[in-house]
């Protein structure tokens, strides 16, 4: 039996969960740019800043759902 712990969660729940976390942090990082100053950078309409990394944010948004809704298969 496992032991009830923060908010009825397992510990590979747990563990799901933290990886997701970094994944969306990744995400967050790889979307800040550079700073612009006072002149134009066309380096902040990259596609590593407009498309992937918010796509790797929201791959985590999704793995954290799955994450929070994985059941242990019992025996």
């Amino acid at each position: 039996m496992e032991q009830n712990n923060f908010f009825n969660l397992g510990k590979t729940n747990m563990i799901l969960i933290a990886i997701s976390f970094v994944i969306i942090v990744a995400g967050f990082i790889i979307m800040s740019g550079v700073e612009s100053g006072s002149e134009y950078n066309p380096a902040i309409f990259s596609a590593r800043h407009v498309t992937v990394g918010p796509m790797i944010s929201f791959a985590g948004f999704v793995f954290m759902i799955i994450a929070i809704l994985y059941k242990k298969k019992e025996k």
